[in-house]
């Protein structure tokens, strides 16, 4: 009851807007133990649980933090029904930007959630009260909701993890609509392992929710695993951006710095589609979707509502059905556009918010502040995109600083086993109330398939190099660097694009030791991976240096006639480095 106890010495610091009273709590807690003593699996037995007040909880009001809106549900929302069904005790409905509108945190009637780092600062919004509450230690989990940013800038700016899972993932059933088709119920905790095991439990597909996926799990062709040396795309020059915050740019650089150290390449990017794509989010016509929920309070009483959320709902009816199809066609060519950024990339990584600001100043200004915060956001869900913001240390000025990762939808295990990474080496503390970060290193435990085909691979499919998203993309995860038997040649294969190297089976004497790596493949993706290799490439059987044999690439006699030797250099990276080609 520790949590309760925190949570009941803070009554007036806006972080609630309902609390679960003790007979409440008191009943949560015997049902959960008599279903564990009566031996039902409960995975998430006693899990202290905060939900933001516009996903409903049976018994308790939902409010979208504006009180003529109030209602209170018999049902609990898909998502926390399944988390109270795995043992979670629901410990009362959290702050947020009114209807989910911000990413400030300041626009609502039931106060200000503050920065636990220093109350002159914002929490970020719109999921501010849920942030707070894990940050200051009275929730183990939250859940959010993340339209534009809502569930990955208050993560940043309370030093806790937030995940924002690939769209369709977790049912919105039972969460009042933002932007209905981008919504995606969030997770915030202490520890990448922490959201990792809630989403876990949450993923489901919901026939009832019109934007549920049937692919929506993370085990959709995706690997949790990269290589030794993936490939991060950062802002290019052009587009990175911090609004003169010469702290927040200090904290990103020496971010890029830990992740070099790890094996990252830093890949500069062209940012300018992706923020074309943000654009239409409050410029565009998506805006209008806004009106599902508030429109009926906009209509008949338009002063209950946030000033900052009643101008944009006003523009939001401004928007027309030609306008609604001209933004689809702009943001699918857009994605046309970036579809090439992607096959270079294994992740996108960017500071999670480019500033922070002081509720003085937001509340000055509090539109043009706000699309600030939104630079690196909002859209992500837009371009149907996954995401997890997780803590990286703190800025000169001792407020928190956070980066997310970014991926392709589906690819939501691969951001949190790097994101567990770089939480260890980037973090000393976790959330607001002095936690050792001991339990960071421990990475999440995914779902894999229990089959496999080892794969060698020596040239343009090596992690981090411009095929490596085809292993990826078959699910398949990296095992370990080798060589092979001292028994092969590695030649540079002339016109092939991307550039490719043909390994040969040679006689015992003279051939060296070629540097590969091993994946492994699962099995119902091999035949179909096989199928695309074009000659002169093959798969064939390669001996390693240990005398394993494993499936791997080969290249036919014919094509080396002519092609230069590079079996001096040991490999394909080794190679490339010789021209200054790699890192």
């Amino acid at each position: 009851m520790d949590m309760v106890e925190r949570a009941a010495r803070n009554k007036e610091d806006g972080i609630w807007i309902h609390r679960a009273c003790k007979y409440e709590l008191v009943r949560q807690i015997s049902e959960v133990e008599a279903r564990k003593t009566g031996g039902e699996s409960l995975p998430l037995f006693g899990l202290p649980l905060a939900v933001k007040d516009n996903i409903d909880v049976a018994g308790m009001p939902t409010t979208a933090a504006c009180p003529a809106f109030a209602y209170t549900p018999k049902r609990s929302a898909v998502a926390v029904e399944r988390l109270v069904q795995a043992g979670a005790i629901v410990l009362g409905k959290t702050n947020l930007d009114q209807f989910a509108t911000g990413l400030v945190g300041t626009r609502s009637p039931y106060g200000i959630p503050r920065n636990p780092f220093d109350s002159r600062f914002i929490s970020g919004g719109s999921s501010s009260g849920s942030a707070v509450a894990v940050a200051r230690g009275m929730a183990t989990v939250a859940l959010g909701t993340d339209t534009a940013g809502s569930g990955r800038v208050p993560a940043a700016f309370n030093n806790i993890v937030g995940l924002k899972p690939s769209r369709g993932m977790i049912s919105t059933t039972g969460v009042v609509p933002a932007c209905r088709s981008l919504d995606c119920v969030s997770i915030f905790a202490l520890t990448c392992a922490d959201a990792w095991r809630v989403l876990e439990v949450a993923r489901h597909f919901d026939p009832q929710d019109p934007y549920g996926r049937q692919d929506g799990g993370c085990n959709g062709g995706t690997s949790a695993t990269l290589g030794p040396a993936f490939r991060f795309g950062v802002p290019d020059g052009n587009h990175l951006e911090f609004f003169g915050d010469a702290s927040a740019k200090a904290a990103f650089e020496r971010t890029l710095g830990t992740l070099q150290a790890m094996g990252g390449v830093a890949v500069p990017i062209d940012l300018g589609p992706f923020r074309e794509a943000a654009q239409l989010l409050y410029d565009g016509p998506w805006v209008a979707e806004r009106l599902t929920a508030a429109g009926k309070i906009l209509a008949e009483a338009p002063d209950a509502l946030d000033s900052a959320v009643r101008e944009i709902l006003r523009g939001a009816a401004r928007a027309s059905a030609q306008d609604v199809f001209a933004g689809q066609s702009r943001l699918n060519l857009l994605k046309h556009r970036l579809d090439p950024i992607w096959r270079t990339l294994d992740v996108l990584v960017l500071p999670t918010a480019p500033t922070i600001y002081t509720i003085e100043e937001v509340q000055s200004e509090p539109l043009r502040l706000n699309t600030n915060l939104g630079y690196y956001t909002n859209f992500v869900n837009l371009l149907d995109l996954c995401a997890l913001a997780i803590p990286a240390g703190f800025r000169a000025d001792a407020l928190p600083f956070g980066i997310t990762l970014i991926a392709q939808h589906g690819h939501d295990a691969r951001l949190a086993t790097l994101g567990a990474r770089i939480h260890a080496l980037t973090s000393q503390t976790m959330g607001a109330f002095g936690q050792s970060p001991s339990a960071l290193a421990t990475m999440p435990t995914f779902a894999t398939q229990p089959d496999g085909i080892l794969v060698a691979v020596v040239g343009a499919h090596l992690s981090g190099e411009p095929l490596n998203h085809q292993l990826l993309d078959a699910g398949s995860a990296y095992v370990r660097t080798t060589r092979t038997a001292s028994c092969y040649s590695l030649y540079e294969l002339p016109n092939t694009q991307p550039s490719k190297p043909g390994l040969v089976r040679i006689d015992a004497h003279g051939g060296a030791a070629i540097e590969l790596e091993i994946w492994r493949m699962p099995s119902k993706e091999f035949g179909p991976f096989v199928s695309k290799i074009p000659a002169p490439l093959c798969i064939g059987t390669i001996e390693l240096a240990d005398g394993e044999r494993v499936h791997g690439f080969l290249c036919e006699d014919h094509a080396i006639h002519g092609a230069r030797d590079i079996s001096s250099f040991g490999g394909w990276r080794g190679f490339r480095r010789s021209l200054g080609l790699t890192h």
